[in-house]
C-alpha cells in the first residue's frame, strides 16, 4: 500500500500507520526527489513523470509524489516505495501552502514541478520556504495554443518572464515548445533545455485476445488514443473515418476515457457510423492496442510532442497526424510519417484511405528510440541530479 500524507495544515495528518517520514527511513545516502503535478489522468505529462519516478526508484532513490489532487487513472502505476502526498487543493493556487510546509519540513533535494501555472506556485513556495532545493519546473504544453485568451496569455508572459528565472533549470519537451515560452515571455529560448518525453519501451508485446475481440473482425484497422477532451479533436477523426470508402471494411478504435464520449457517439451515431467506430476506454496498458493495429491517426489542435506518436512508431504503425508543433518535430516535417493540415476533414481523410492502401515499407522504432529512448531519462538524471548513469 502507498504511504500517504496529506499536507492540509501545519500539523502531519496520515492513513491510520501507513506514513513513514523521510526522517524514520533508514539513511542509505540516496537522494530525496519530489515530484509535483495536478493529478495523475491518464495524460502524456503525467505518464511522463511515472516513467522518470520509476527509473529513479530502481536507481535507490527516495521519491516523494506531490499531487494537487490524488486522484487519476494512472494512481495505481505508482512504485509502492513512493510516499504520495495529496495537497488536497481545490484550484493549483491553493497547493501553495502545502508545497511551502513540504519544503520546510522535509527538505527534499530536488523538486521537479510540472504543467503551467503549477510551475508558478512551485516557485513562489520555494521562494517562500526560503528553500535551497534545486528546482525544476517543465511544460508539456505549447501555452499559446493551449490558451487562446489574450488576458491569459499576458498571464502567462508575464509570470514566466519574471518568475521562471527564478528556478535551477526551465524544461520544454520540444524545441517548438522552448520557441513558444521564449516568444510568449520574451526570455532568450537558451534559457531553456530541452528534453524529450521519455517513453518506457516494452521488451515483448503479445496479442492481447481481448483487444483482437474489440476489433470483431474488422478489414482495416486505424487506431488513435488520447484523453477525449476539446484539443485532441477527435471529432475531426471520426468525421474524416466516416469518409472512407466501404471497401476498406475498416473500423476505427478510440483508446482513451474524458468528458467528450458522449458527444463523439453522437457523432459517430449521427454520420451512421456508430457500428464501426469503437470506444475502448482508458487503457493502462496501451500496447496491445498498438500491436493490433493497421494505422495510427492523431487529429490534435495542439501537441507540443505526442508521446503517442512515438509509441505508435515504436509499434512499426504507418503515422498520419495534423501539423501540430510537436508532430511537425517528432516526424521531421513528415519524413517519418504523414501530414496533414489541422481541422482539414477531407485531408485527413484522404491521408487515412492512402496509408491504408499503401502503407509504407520500413520501420520507424529507431526514430522513437532516438526521440525518447535511454538517452532522454540520462539528460533528466544529470539535470536533476548533476551527474550522468554509469
Amino acid at each position: 500500500m502507498h504511504r500517504r500524507v496529506h499536507l492540509v495544515s501545519g500539523n502531519k495528518t496520515a492513513d491510520d500507520n501507513h506514513l513513514v517520514s523521510i526522517e524514520e527511513q533508514p539513511d542509505s545516502g540516496a537522494k530525496l526527489l519530489a515530484f509535483c503535478l495536478p493529478n495523475l489522468a491518464g495524460g502524456g505529462a503525467e505518464r511522463v513523470a511515472l516513467t522518470l519516478i520509476k527509473h529513479f526508484v530502481n536507481l535507490g532513490h527516495k521519491v516523494d509524489l506531490m499531487l494537487a489532487q490524488a486522484e487519476g487513472e494512472l494512481l495505481p502505476l505508482v512504485p509502492p516505495e513512493v510516499r504520495i502526498i495529496d495537497l488536497k487543493a481545490r484550484r493549483l493556487r491553493d497547493s501553495l501552502g502545502g508545497l511551502w510546509r513540504y519544503l520546510r519540513r522535509e527538505k527534499p533535494d530536488v523538486l521537479l514541478v510540472s504543467m503551467w501555472p503549477l510551475t508558478i506556485v512551485g516557485i513562489l513556495a520555494h521562494r517562500f520556504a526560503r528553500s535551497k532545493t534545486r528546482l525544476v519546473v517543465c511544460d508539456h504544453a505549447v501555452l499559446s495554443d493551449h490558451y487562446q485568451s489574450e488576458s491569459t496569455r499576458r498571464i502567462i508572459a508575464m509570470s514566466i518572464r519574471w518568475l521562471y528565472p527564478l528556478a535551477y533549470r526551465r524544461v520544454a519537451v520540444s524545441e517548438g515548445a522552448a520557441r513558444d515560452l521564449a516568444r510568449l515571455s520574451r526570455l532568450s529560448v537558451n534559457c531553456f533545455s530541452v528534453i524529450h518525453n521519455p517513453v518506457s519501451f516494452p521488451d515483448v508485446v503479445s496479442r492481447s485476445p481481448e483487444v483482437e475481440s474489440l476489433w470483431a473482425g474488422a478489414g482495416k484497422r486505424v487506431l488513435t488514443l488520447g484523453q477525449l477532451k476539446e484539443e485532441k479533436n477527435q471529432a475531426l477523426l471520426v468525421r474524416a473515418f466516416a469518409r472512407l470508402p466501404e471497401s476498406l471494411d475498416a473500423k476505427l478504435m478510440i483508446v482513451g476515457s474524458g468528458p467528450l464520449l458522449g458527444s463523439l457517439r453522437s457523432v459517430a451515431r449521427d454520420l451512421h457510423v456508430a457500428d464501426r467506430v469503437i470506444f475502448a476506454g482508458y487503457a493502462a496498458d496501451p500496447w496491445p492496442f498498438y500491436f493490433s493495429a493497421d494505422l495510427f491517426v492523431l487529429s490534435s489542435r495542439e501537441e507540443s510532442f505526442g508521446n503517442v506518436l512515438v509509441e505508435a512508431m515504436y509499434a512499426g504503425l504507418p503515422v498520419l497526424s495534423t501539423a501540430t508543433t510537436g508532430a511537425i518535430e517528432l516526424l521531421d516535417n513528415g519524413f517519418f510519417g504523414s501530414l496533414v493540415e489541422q481541422n482539414d476533414v477531407e485531408a485527413l481523410a484522404s491521408g487515412m484511405a492512402e496509408l491504408l492502401r499503401n502503407p509504407p515499407a520500413g520501420s520507424q522504432r529507431g526514430r522513437a528510440i532516438a526521440l525518447s529512448g535511454a538517452n532522454s531519462l540520462l539528460k533528466y538524471q544529470e539535470l536533476l541530479l548533476g551527474q550522468a548513469a554509469a
